[in-house]
């Protein structure tokens, strides 16, 4: 996936599709958001005084991936990708950038969470159910959350781009 991938979803399909091709889209245009952007761009921190950065949200986005659809949709074990100390964020980490960590290697690890997002999706039906704080979640409200998610990260994106080189509706 790169971020020349991007599509509208369909306006008239099944949920199913119309649920995966918005979250797609949302995928996509986090990497939108990063396109023609240098490393040392990608690593700034350009809203003082949050330590917030593209990069960091790509790697944030693969934890959240790995968290749930590898872990509460595929019920696997699975470690975070990003140590977070001194703060040890788990599944909410990964904003955190390590000393020579590139935006290629994020963008590749994000993609394999991805990946493995589709393929743990594959067999399930949404109203397919996993348990999740005590309760059951079903793949269907996953969807919507990662969405949501992602929209809302997509937001901060569009915010630190700006600041970066001025790009707007990118």
């Amino acid at each position: 996936m790169t971020a020349a991938d991007r599509h509208i979803p369909p306006m008239d399909s099944d949920e199913r599709t119309t649920l995966e091709a918005w979250l797609d889209f949302q995928r996509q245009t986090l990497l939108r958001k990063c396109d023609g952007l240098a490393d040392a761009q990608l690593r700034s921190a350009s809203v003082p005084p949050s330590p917030l950065t593209l990069q960091g949200l790509v790697q944030h986005m693969a934890e959240v991936e790995r968290n749930w659809f590898r872990r509460i949709v595929g019920g696997e074990d699975v470690p975070p990708i990003y140590d977070a100390a001194p703060h040890d964020h788990g599944h909410d980490g990964g904003f955190e950038l390590a000393d020579g960590g590139s935006f290629a290697d994020a963008v590749s690890t994000w993609q394999g969470e991805v990946a493995a997002a589709r393929g743990n999706c594959a067999g399930a039906a949404l109203d397919d159910t996993n348990a999740f704080m005590g309760a059951a979640v079903s793949l269907r409200w996953v969807y919507l959350h990662m969405i949501g998610e992602y929209a809302r990260h997509n937001g901060h994106a569009d915010l630190i781009r700006e600041r970066i080189d001025g790009a707007t509706g990118v």
